[in-house]
Order: structure tokens, then sequence, then C-alpha cells
């Protein structure tokens, strides 16, 4: 099923009115937010992810940032977490499968999230993941649909997961530079999180299954505005980069293609491998954010000294024909 299909089930759905529901299914953002009162909304999203490694602490870990993701991108601290776990009966070891759980609460404890429960079915194909609430004031609520002209865009992590993994079952990439990659995915968005409140963030959202072109265009619309990206500046794993430059790409990003290449304006220069970039699914990947021209620097700068990889990568311009550019 292709984000096109899901967007046209969803919509078969009626719409809920409620004063408390401050981000609802209709703004297609990451997280659903729900009023408490006047000085607390609670966020709330769910996620899980079939294995991208043959360490299961570290597939744990990767599960864990994966998920607690979207409650990153709305500018909102975890609060509690409930495991998803979709095991499988047999050909999985015990140990591994208390593993993936260590490597979950291993990061539940660095976000200083509580986990408080959760549940188990029977599946053929290993899932793991958790649903996830956090807390925000009302106020300082960041959602997809804010993007102001002359912002500036910064993203928080490379982009490649999706070619990577595809690259690594194939085993036409080196277990290390894997490795490299990730390391990446297992990292948490909290420290990007937490620069975004000390400067004017318009708009945030992560970039993971729908791949740069989805998410952004969808943050395009949501705002009536147009995203210009500047492919110099985008952000790519390098062992990725090759992949894509030998024509692989995952069978995931056709979907990917098809919902959202008619909202993509490419420049001539932008050779055919690179868009495949754009439409690349990613697993666990970094804050895409909008942000007043002015502070990108300062945010930049800090982001930067905290270790993440992040680049200035585009801006927003006034609406266009096309709700994505990339020059």
């Amino acid at each position: 099923m292709g984000p096109g299909d899901l967007k046209s089930i969803l919509q078969q759905l009626p719409r809920i009115k409620n004063k408390a529901i401050l981000v609802g299914l209709e703004s297609s953002d990451d997280a659903g937010v729900v009023r408490l009162n006047n000085e607390l909304s609670m966020v709330q999203t769910v996620d899980y992810i079939t294995p991208v490694c043959n360490d299961p602490f570290l597939f744990g870990q990767i599960a864990v940032a994966n998920a607690l993701s979207d409650i990153y991108a709305m500018g909102a601290a975890p609060f509690t977490a409930l495991n998803l776990c979709n095991f499988p009966s047999k050909g999985v070891s015990k140990e591994s499968l208390a593993l993936i759980l260590q490597g979950g609460l291993d990061k539940l404890n660095e976000s200083n999230t509580m986990l408080i429960g959760g549940h188990t079915v029977k599946d053929e194909e290993l899932k793991y993941g958790l649903a996830v609430t956090g807390l925000i004031h009302p106020h300082k609520i960041i959602t997809n649909s804010h993007a102001k002209k002359d912002d500036a865009i910064i993203l928080t992590k490379p982009l490649g997961t999706g070619v990577a993994f595809e690259s690594y079952r194939k085993k036409t990439i080196s277990e290390e530079d894997y490795d490299k990659i990730l390391e990446i995915m297992a990292r948490l968005n909290k420290t990007a999180c937490e620069s975004m409140h000390k400067y004017k963030v318009h708009a945030c959202t992560d970039i993971t299954g729908f791949g740069l072109a989805g998410h952004a265009s969808v943050m395009a619309d949501q705002s009536n505005v147009s995203i210009v990206i500047d492919s110099d500046n985008l952000p790519v794993f390098p062992a990725a980069l090759e992949q894509f430059k030998k024509g692989e790409k995952t069978g995931a990003s056709n979907g990917n293609v098809s919902a959202f290449m008619d909202k993509c304006l490419f420049d001539q220069k932008i050779p055919a491998y690179f868009r495949e970039i754009l439409f690349d699914p990613q697993t666990s990947g970094g804050l895409f954010i909008s942000v007043k021209k002015k502070d990108a620097p300062s945010l930049l700068t800090e982001l930067l000294a905290h270790g993440e990889i992040a680049t200035v990568c585009g801006k927003v311009i006034a609406r266009q024909k096309h709700s994505l550019i990339i020059q």
C-alpha cells in the first residue's frame, strides 16, 4: 500500500470535532496533539519497523529512536511508552528477543521516557516499536504547517538509509560502512528538538518512510509555500551515495515516486540517480526544520556543536506550481 492509498482510506473516515484536539488527522502531521489544560498538551504517536541489521540490541535501539522521532518533530518531550512486539513463535531465539527489548529500553532511558507496558502478538515477520505519549505546552507545539517565506531549511541527518539497507541485504555495501549508518540511525533527535525551542522555528517534520520528497512536499502544501532544495548541500551518507550511483534503490521508493513525483520540479542538472535520493524511504531519519533565516546560522552552529550532522539544505519561497523545487 502506497502513500496515495493511505490518503484515500483516511479521507473516508469521519472528521472528529473536539476543541481539545489541537492536531488531528487533517494536517498529515507527525503526531496527534490533545490539550489537557491551558498549560499542558498530550502528544501521541505509534511506529514499529522490521529489523534493519543482524544485531538485536542495535535493532531495538533504532526502532525506539525511530518511534520517538515523531514526538521530537512536534517539539515535545516523550513521557511514557508501550512496547509493540510482533514476535515470531519460532526462528528467533528468546535471547535475541530479550536483546531487542533491552536495546529499546536503553534508548528509552536515554530519552527519559518511562516504559509502562506493551502488547505482544505472534507474527511470522519480526517487528518492534512503540506507542509513545509526549508532553508539551500548547503554545510550544511545532507542526509541519507553518513554514514561512524566506525561512531556511535545516536537515539534521544524512539521507540514504533505505538504499543502504537494501545494499546490506544484497551484500554490496561493506559492514564497516553500514555500521556507520546504523550508528546515526540509532541517535535520538532529542538534542535537535531541544535546540529548536531556542530559535524561531516555524515548522518541523522528520524524514522517514515517505522520503524527503514526501515529507517536505507535505510541509510545503500544508504551509501553502514551496520549498527549494539545494542539491549541493543535501547531506547523503557517502556509502549510500555510491549505491545510488550504481543504480540501487528500494522497492518501497516506487510508491513514493508515484505519490510525490508530480509535486517535484528537478533542475536539468540533477542526475537521475540523485533524484532517487529524494524518494528513498528513511528509517530514524533527521528533523527537517523550517527556521527564520536570521536564526539558521546559530541553530546550525548549536546542532554541530552537539555532534549532529546538520546542514542548511534549502529555503522557503512563495507558493509556486510545484511544492518542491530541487536545484
